[in-house]
């Protein structure tokens, strides 16, 4: 069966359509996808993302511990900021993504994927075990508002004492947001400018309608996991289970800076990953573009006169472009004349960089 958010009840008033995804019931839209997508670029949507796990590491070698558990140098993070790192096995396949907070000098928290935070969690247990660390899985504690858009910080605005304008990109600070303790971060998962706000979960309600009431006159709208989807598929960012898996390591996935073998120490995964940082990649993730009105999704071939050159990894409309959009692994050295086969259909693409969307600067 299931779990539920804590803000179940609301969505159900809301008459939202709700789905189960990597075990959770969560909304899958409010009403009208594009709608909820077209908010977020042009104003601000409302997320619950109370399906991510957070696991906390503390103790005076927590940051150590996260050295050897995972690929990035989380040590040498100011408290404060946040990185985006992985977590790979000793094959050097990624068992996860995740962005790690350092809350102060002995404290950080590690934001792992719905479908993944248990095996995380065990992982990170495991891996610190020869450390002066301890690994708390608080998941079950906590819910996670985001409100992404431009104009999200307006909203919070109203609603918070909080330095907002000086908090930057991939960082965090604790504040009271419509009476409720909160940690804030910047990272974000639309493409948009915008804000992430951890809670305990008896919060979760009156903060979301809080945030509804504030963003109101704004045109903010609640937004459901679908366009979430289609934004973060704009902004070329990756999904576990479809861009990533145990099966591809970070350097296949076109994300090796994010590998940092100059940090102090082992970590697990190094040899394997030291292995192959070299090689020509076999494959690239790229964008796919359709000439047409049919939909690439993940799983369908691309192909070039008529040879499989590659696999859709996630695919749907875009309503930004016009036209629906694909990212794909496809042949190094393949740039133009591919197809993805539709149901036997060789539906023409134009190949191109990713992402397919990136917003302005923010002042």
């Amino acid at each position: 069966m299931s779990r539920p958010t804590p803000l179940r009840d609301v969505h159900e008033s809301l008459g939202a359509t709700l789905t189960d995804f990597a075990g959770w019931l969560m909304p899958l839209r409010y009403g009208s996808e594009s709608a909820e997508h077209t908010a977020v670029r042009t104003a601000a949507g409302l997320f619950d993302l109370s399906h991510m796990g957070e696991i906390f590491l503390t103790g005076p070698q927590a940051g150590e511990a996260l050295d050897y558990a995972l690929v990035g140098h989380l040590s040498a993070l100011a408290p404060g900021r946040a990185r985006y790192t992985m977590i790979v096995g000793e094959d050097g396949g990624v068992l996860d993504d995740l962005i790690v907070y350092r809350l102060a000098d002995e404290r950080f928290m590690v934001v792992a994927n719905a479908s993944n935070y248990l095996l995380v969690a065990r992982e990170l247990t495991a891996r610190a075990a020869g450390f002066d660390a301890v690994v708390d899985d608080q998941s079950e504690q906590w819910a996670l508002i985001a409100v992404q858009g431009p104009r999200a910080q307006e909203i919070l605005s109203a609603l918070t004492d909080a330095d907002l304008p000086g908090l930057k990109y991939y960082a965090g600070l604790p504040g009271v947001v419509a009476g409720a303790q909160a940690l804030i971060a910047r990272t974000g998962y639309t493409g948009e400018d915008g804000f992430e706000l951890f809670i305990a979960n008896e919060d979760a309600v009156s903060l979301w309608q809080a945030l509804a009431k504030a963003g109101e006159p704004y045109g903010l709208i609640p937004a459901g996991l679908s366009s979430r989807d289609t934004l973060r598929l704009e902004a070329g960012m990756p999904l576990y289970g479809n861009e990533l898996s145990t099966a591809l390591t970070p350097f296949d996935a076109g994300l090796g800076r994010v590998v940092k073998f100059d940090k102090p120490g082992d970590f697990v995964g190094r040899a394997a990953l030291e292995a192959v940082k070299d090689d020509p990649p076999r494959r690239r993730l790229v964008g796919l573009v359709a000439h047409g009105r049919r939909v690439p999704r993940h799983g369908y071939p691309v192909t070039k006169d008529g040879a499989v050159v590659g696999e859709v990894t996630s695919g749907a409309p875009s309503q930004t472009l016009g036209k629906p959009i694909a990212m794909a692994y496809v042949d190094t050295g393949v740039s133009e004349g591919v197809a993805v086969d539709i149901r036997g259909s060789q539906e023409g693409m134009d190949l191109v960089a990713l992402p397919f969307y990136k917003r302005s600067a923010r002042s």
